[in-house]
């Protein structure tokens, strides 16, 4: 055997040596491994290897070098490698401008979304009024209300999702005395300057703006003293409206502006002083005048004007007819500028109408376009107390049925608890219509479509831009309809058309599930109902 064949045979018994030396688990598995001998032969798990070296020599000889630089740029050179090269960057830059071109068609030919509108605060929800401190938090009469108890309401205040407290007056008025009126001063049977303050601050964090009623000669039936006084008022009253205002007050209230001497002057100057301060402020005047003109003499120069536009209304015939014919005259009239809902400037809703139609009245209230207003306990249906030949007295609240004392129990049903507890109550429908008039943009602020419809009836629509579209149906009636709903010819609503049927948001009286799709064709309303349905923007 050659010196070359024997070095050959040493590795490879060096090999099997090392693989033998091996621990079992360790050694390399053999699928063909051969029987072990019966006595004395290899251990399991041998593996005889032979390497050759022609194998290391192929190896080596197909190791990949790749091209040279020069080898390269010679490729890259050569004319296909040009030509699809250009054919490449053309489809990346067509693909890029076919996209942009896209884009483009695609925001033109989209719908505009319209322009949204200048909105305060006092355009945002309901305002809520506490004329009497005493009555709203369930005293007798001969008892002091209190700032502090006003305080302590502020969590039921706001599930009511009202935007502000219109309070008082408050301030200390000896009746009929314009030098012992103090604009300035609380009224120390109600709190302190300090208390009021902390209401504010405390009313703030709930989101709840304060507006502080300042009539200066309240305790008397001529709330704006004499005639030659007047500028003395006026003095009086531009100095309180800066204080208040500066201190932290987000609005300034006066009622019974008709029998202020030269109203529409005061207002005006009051108006501006109050805007100066902030524009975030607001100015609010009522008025007990009922006339259509009168009312709008003063509307110019306030932010809002409650009246008693619709009071004089339930002393007629009261058809749904009138109704429409008196808010489509006063909407025409304002022409475009902003308006309020209330029954009177200080009065409760429930002393105006009928009880069957009261539910009916909180939907109309804050559906129509403006703000609507509420006096403390509308929203349970509270009715001022009257004597034959006397003023009606501020009602006590109704809490619970314990408020009038353990002496004087009251229907459970009636009361804040009671109504709490019932999803079908007054209060109940209150808090869902707040809410919705306050996160809805149709109700917020949408355009205005009344519906032609029965003598009985009054519908309307109100829609804005691409959002869900409502439609407001009451029955004054005492009979049931049948509405055939459509949108009238007349310029302007071309562009909206009603569907066939449309989703219940609501039902006055619960005669409709909710939810569920009615059709506008045959719509049945039931004496007294009042109902709140949507559908749909359709591009």
């Amino acid at each position: 055997m050659s010196k070359d064949a024997e070095v050959d045979m040493a590795e490879v018994d060096m090999k099997e040596v090392e693989l033998n030396e091996l621990e079992p688990e360790k050694q390399p598995m053999n699928a063909a491994a051969p029987p072990p001998a019966a006595s004395g032969g290899e251990k399991n798990g041998v593996v005889k290897v032979k390497v050759a070296d022609d194998e290391a020599d192929a190896a080596a000889a197909s190791k990949f070098t790749g091209l040279s630089k020069e080898e390269l740029l010679k490729m890259a050179g050569s004319p296909a490698w040009v030509r699809t090269r250009w054919a490449l960057l053309l489809l990346f830059w067509l693909g890029w401008l076919g996209m942009l071109a896209g884009a483009v068609v695609i925001i033109v030919q989209a719908p505009r979304c319209r322009e949204l509108p200048v909105q305060r605060w006092w355009h945002q929800g309901a305002l809520y009024r506490i004329g009497d401190l005493k009555a709203f938090q369930g005293q007798p009469r001969n008892a002091n209300g209190s700032l502090p108890g006003v305080k302590a309401h502020l969590d039921y205040l706001s599930t009511l999702k009202v935007k502000a407290l219109v309070l008082g007056p408050i301030h200390k008025n000896l009746e009929d005395d314009l030098a012992k009126t103090d604009l300035l001063q609380i009224d120390p049977t109600v709190g302190s300057q300090e208390e009021f303050l902390q209401l504010l601050e405390a009313a703030k964090k709930k989101n709840i703006q304060i507006i502080l009623d300042l009539t200066p000669n309240y305790q008397s039936q001529n709330s704006w003293f004499l005639k030659n006084e007047s500028e003395e008022v006026n003095e009086k009253m531009k100095e309180a409206l800066s204080f208040w205002l500066k201190a932290g007050v987000n609005g300034i209230q006066v009622h019974d502006v008709q029998k202020l001497s030269d109203a529409a002057s005061f207002l005006s100057r009051w108006s501006n002083l109050t805007h100066s301060i902030s524009d975030d402020r607001v100015l609010i005047a009522g008025t007990g005048a009922s006339d259509l003109w009168e009312i709008l003499s003063l509307l110019n120069d306030t932010d809002l004007l409650s009246s008693s536009y619709l009071e004089d209304f339930e002393k007629r015939s009261s058809s749904g007819k009138e109704l429409k014919e008196l808010v489509d005259s006063y909407l025409s009239a304002a022409g475009g500028r902003w308006c309020s809902w209330t029954y009177s400037q200080v009065g409760h809703l429930a002393s105006y109408v009928p009880a069957h139609l009261l539910r009916l009245y909180h939907l109309l209230l804050f559906t129509l376009p403006g703000t609507p207003v509420f006096s403390y306990g509308d929203e349970i249906g509270l009715q001022a107390a009257t004597v034959p030949g006397q003023p009606a007295e501020a009602p006590i609240m109704l809490w619970d049925e314990k408020t009038l004392g353990p002496s004087e129990s009251v229907n459970l049903n009636i009361t804040v608890q009671g109504q709490t507890k019932d999803p079908t109550s007054l209060l109940a429908l209150f808090r869902k219509l707040s809410d919705s008039r306050g996160k809805e943009r149709s109700l917020l602020h949408g355009d205005f479509v009344v519906l032609p419809t029965q003598d009985d009836l009054f519908a309307y629509v109100r829609y804005w831009d691409q959002n869900e579209r409502f439609i407001v149906v009451l029955n004054l009636g005492p009979t049931s309809h049948e509405a055939e709903l459509r949108m009238p010819s007349v310029s302007g609503s071309q562009k909206l058309e009603l569907p066939e049927k449309a989703a219940l948001v609501l039902s006055t009286q619960g005669s409709h599930q909710e939810g569920s799709m009615l059709s506008l064709h045959k719509l049945a309303v039931a004496p007294g109902e009042g109902l709140l349905l949507k559908f749909p923007y359709v591009a």
